[in-house]
């Protein structure tokens, strides 16, 4: 409900593709500033403890912003300084949060446990946004904003009664600096690990980041309203729900290798389908495809360098995971807001969906390996 809101409240100040780009950047800069050392941090103290700190943080800005937005004080720089804060509270939450999961389940159950977290993340993809539209149209972007902060009550929350294993951290006499370089040198001196953290680097910068664009495709090429942008994004999360239900389902008997490829093949044929529509049905539709193609990509790379990474370097290397995925996707932002300002909302997806088939078929004539990896 907040990025969705947030989203449309700065199209809504500005009337600008390119400052949604510079709210995503600023949420992104964090992350290349802090991530990897994160990855660090998360491998040295309780996974569980950062995780309350980092979503302790992200309620309070919640909360400012929600205070901002009420006092009709609101402007876009103050939502540029709040994205930045929560993008530094994100740089440590998410190799954390990642490396989590091997803390609840083993490792037979891992596809399982990713999948099932992305059904609830992507439950809450698939209504927020739609909820935030009719709220927004209806009442204000500042109940969204509040309704978000009380919402990290329930996180907090579920954090404290989980019971877990004491965390026994390695006895460490490196430097942090010398912990990071042990965790990029596994990552580069595996192929399939490189290769995998290549595709998503590639598919962050030039492909999930036409979401950026939503606000404004909602109003220049739908003709729509704050309600239309809910409805793209809620799209988009359907599809991606009904694609974590069918990984969680059949997460023990999937050739996931295969199923990886085709998710790299299907999401950046769906973006240059989605590129052509201009009637919200068939867009809607196409975003599905879209939602379900990228959960398909996400959840089986998460999959892949959780099960290909030593215990002692699983924060490391989840760090560099999040750090591409969450790093290039605001740069992503701020190259399409920009372009779209110069060329048009529609050619801006095109061309980051040919760029993204073109990496997909590089990986499958190159690397074969990452169709056998089960």
């Amino acid at each position: 409900m907040q990025s969705t809101a947030q989203g449309f409240l700065v199209y809504q100040l500005t009337h600008s593709s390119a400052y949604l780009g510079y709210v995503a950047f600023a949420s992104g800069l964090p992350i290349w500033l802090f991530m990897l050392f994160a990855g660090v941090v998360a491998d040295r103290m309780p996974r569980r403890t950062l995780l309350m700190i980092t979503q302790t943080g992200m309620m309070i800005l919640a909360f400012l912003l929600t205070a901002l937005t009420f006092s009709g004080l609101v402007q876009p720089w103050h939502i540029v300084v709040l994205a930045f804060f929560l993008g530094l509270a994100n740089a440590f939450d998410a190799p954390a949060r990642l490396a989590f999961v091997m803390e609840l389940v083993n490792r037979d159950d891992l596809t399982n446990a990713i999948a099932l977290n992305a059904t609830m993340f992507n439950l809450a993809t698939a209504v927020g946004p739609a909820v935030a539209g009719l709220t927004y149209a209806a009442f204000g972007p500042g109940w969204c904003f509040l309704l978000n902060g009380i919402s990290f009550l329930a996180v907090i929350g579920a954090l404290l009664r989980m019971r877990l294993k004491s965390f026994v951290p390695q006895e460490r006499k490196s430097s942090a600096l010398f912990d990071l370089r042990e965790g990029l040198r596994f990552v580069f001196s595996q192929s399939a690990v490189r290769t995998i953290m290549l595709f998503v680097a590639v598919f962050s910068l030039f492909g999930i980041s036409f979401i950026t664009l939503f606000p404004a495709w909602a109003v220049m090429v739908l003709g729509g309203n704050a309600t239309t942008n809910g409805l793209l994004q809620s799209a988009r999360g359907l599809g991606a729900l009904i694609s974590a239900l069918t990984l969680a389902s059949m997460s023990r008997t999937l050739f996931k290798g295969r199923s990886f490829t085709i998710g790299t093949f299907a999401f950046p044929l769906c973006l240059l389908l989605f590129s052509f529509m201009v009637w919200l049905p068939l867009s809607l539709l196409a975003l599905v495809a879209l939602g379900a193609a990228q959960i398909l990509i996400m959840n089986l790379a998460n999959n892949f360098l959780q099960t290909l990474s030593p215990d002692a370097l699983r924060g490391r290397v989840m760090s560099v995971f999040s750090l591409l995925f969450f790093g290039f996707m605001p740069i992503g932002g701020l190259l399409t807001g920009g372009l779209a300002d110069q060329i048009g909302e529609p050619l801006t997806v095109m061309a980051g969906g040919s760029i993204v088939l073109l990496m997909a078929a590089l990986v499958y004539l190159f690397q074969p390996r990452i169709r056998s990896l089960r």
